[in-house]
This record gives C-alpha cells, structure tokens and sequence, in this order.
C-alpha cells in the first residue's frame, strides 16, 4: 500500500472527499516526519514504533577498489514492529 492507496482507502471507508482524506493523510504523514526531525519517538499502539538510530562515522572501504574511505556518522529512522501486530501476522 502506498500513499495513494491511503488516501483512497480513507475516502472509502470514511465516506469523505477525495481532498479532505489526502488533507488528513498529508498531516499525519508530515507530523510524524517533523516529530522524527525533532528526534521524538512515534508510538502507535498495536502497530509499532518508529525511532532515530545513531550510528559514529567508522572508517570502510571501497569494495571496487579497495581504497580506504571516510564515513560520516549518521542518524537513520527505524520501525519496531508491535506484539499486536507481529502475532497477528504471525498466525497466517
């Protein structure tokens, strides 16, 4: 499912203009990136989590030349998937 499926599915279930459920869609799509930027936790119960990992910048290696390379610490979103939602995938 995508964004547009989202949005569609919305309409569907809701019973709501196409506009008003991409409105909807959109605001939480874009709070949750904005609590993510402000580096805050998303919980949705049932669901799973979504938090910032940090990783320290590490020397590696090119793996076509073998040449020695620099990278830059980082910080990357992960999911957790919740106990709900896990055993109710687990069951089929």
């Amino acid at each position: 499912m995508n964004k547009s499926d989202l949005i569609e599915e919305l309409v569907n279930r809701a019973d709501i203009k196409l506009k008003v459920s991409e409105t909807i869609v959109n605001l939480i799509v874009d709070s949750m990136k904005q609590a993510l930027l402000d580096e805050e936790r998303i919980e949705l119960r049932g669901f799973g989590s979504f938090h910032i990992e940090y990783y320290k910048g590490y020397t590696g290696r090119n793996p076509k030349t073998g040449e020695s390379i620099e990278v830059s610490r980082k910080r990357l979103p992960f999911f957790k998937v919740g106990k709900d939602l896990k055993e109710r995938i687990n069951k089929i």
